[in-house]
């Protein structure tokens, strides 16, 4: 009998430790569970903190930008810095150099006025010397401007009676004198030289008209002597744009500029003689095709490496100029080495170019080109190497995904067009009728 109560509490006994023990497996599993849990969100949140700390990275990046490395224009420069060129410095003394012909004022042979300063009496004895004959001894000339003075034409037409029929005829004026007053062609052309030529603007060129001429002019009268001439010269720019499509090498860019209050785009088409400049609602390819040079060219095209221009039917050269500045932002703003000797090289590359223009070569030797290239894929696979890709954070119930690729750093966006567009970047050194960059042509 005691065996068996013996026995009965021991079964409930093993019965309790089993519960207890189920009980502790799925507490367990629940606290694997839930560490898993932990630890894909904290893994989930180092991915979110590595991609907003590369998105500060790139806001940080954009602050500190300015025109010594970036293309942005002097005038968006944010604080003072001092000036430092991306040249390297070429040993010669500053200066007009042995050779270069002078621009001195020269004495005229014919002035348009002689003022005779004569010799009253002796410097010495002052005896009075008015009488005396006299020579000149010394000649010496002022230009300037003409006293401020309006030149006024008066058209006058004549009228005769038939001495016959009687009849009165009169004489025709001109085909542009048209108002009983009017301004001539050459004030209508500095009015549209200032505004279209120097951009002066409108209310300003107004006022300098007549403080120097005393010409009222108001915006609107010059506005129309600037649409007169667009129509004049419009065979002319057809005319242009024939001769510039012609061209072997091309240089083209665009710039920002106000309408109204709208912004519009200059592009700048431009060989060593000739611009075409046409303003555009639109930067890329919209305005590129509109203004009608873009589609039909097909030599070489120098520019900034805008992605509209790709598609055209002409060979692409990227402006190294542009390459300088940005390798200075990764250079200064992050740290990077491998961007420094990418501008070494790009400009070894530059004066082995004209070293070999200066002797006569019409292209590098090629243990030099050799020599040059292979330093040039070290750098790129250098700067990969501390430039990895950044990978999108993964989506989680706590975390939204943000849309889009991630956005990566200026350093590899310029190692990715140093790597994909190298011949691109590197076409001035295997033609020398290519440009190392812009600068002179678009600037």
């Amino acid at each position: 009998m005691i065996i068996d109560e013996e026995l009965h509490h021991l079964r409930q006994e093993n019965h309790a430790l089993r519960t207890t023990n189920q009980t502790l497996r799925e507490g367990l599993r629940e606290a694997i569970h839930a560490i898993e849990s932990l630890q894909q969100q904290v893994k989930d949140l180092e991915g979110v903190v590595a991609f907003q700390q590369e998105r500060l990275k790139t806001l940080e990046g954009q602050q500190a930008k300015d025109s010594h490395n970036s293309s942005l224009p002097p005038s968006s420069d944010r604080f003072v810095r001092v000036p430092k060129s991306l040249r390297k410095q070429s040993g010669k003394k500053p200066g007009g150099q042995p050779g270069h012909k002078g621009h001195a004022l020269r004495q005229i042979e014919a002035p348009d006025e002689i003022l005779i300063h004569q010799v009253a009496s002796c410097a010495c004895c002052h005896q009075d010397l008015e009488t005396c004959s006299g020579r000149i001894a010394e000649r010496r000339q002022v230009i300037d401007l003409p006293t401020k003075r309006l030149w006024v034409m008066e058209h006058q037409a004549e009228e005769k009676q038939c001495p016959v029929c009687f009849h009165l005829t009169r004489a025709s004026f001109p085909a542009d004198v048209q108002a009983p007053t009017q301004y001539g062609t050459g004030i209508q052309t500095i009015a549209t030289y200032l505004v279209a030529g120097q951009t002066v603007p409108y209310a300003r060129a107004s006022q300098l008209l007549h403080d120097l001429f005393g010409v009222h002019l108001s915006p609107a009268s010059m506005a129309g002597f600037a649409a007169r001439c667009s129509q004049e010269l419009a065979e002319w720019e057809t005319q242009l744009k024939a001769t510039i499509l012609k061209a072997r090498v091309l240089h083209q860019d665009e710039t920002g500029m106000r309408v109204g209050k709208e912004g519009w785009w200059v592009h700048v088409c431009a060989t060593s003689q000739l611009t075409h400049y046409g303003a555009h609602l639109k930067r890329g390819r919209a305005g590129m095709d509109a203004i009608g040079i873009a589609p039909l060219f097909e030599g070489i095209s120098v520019h900034d490496g805008l992605p509209s221009y790709q598609g055209y039917r002409f060979t692409e050269a990227l402006c190294n100029v542009h390459h300088l500045r940005d390798l200075t932002f990764v250079e200064e703003e992050l740290k990077q080495d491998w961007a420094k000797d990418m501008k070494d090289l790009l400009l070894d590359m530059k004066e082995a170019v004209e070293q070999a223009r200066v002797r006569g070569q019409p292209a590098l030797e090629k243990a030099i080109l050799a020599g040059l290239l292979t330093r040039y894929d070290q750098i790129v696979q250098a700067g990969y190497r501390i430039n990895p890709l950044v990978e999108k954070p993964p989506k989680t119930k706590q975390y939204k995904r943000l849309p889009g690729r991630p956005k990566q750093s200026p350093a590899r966006n310029l190692l990715d067009r140093f790597s994909t567009r190298k011949w691109d970047v590197l076409r001035f050194l295997l033609d020398f009728t290519v440009p190392f960059d812009t600068n002179g042509i678009c600037a």
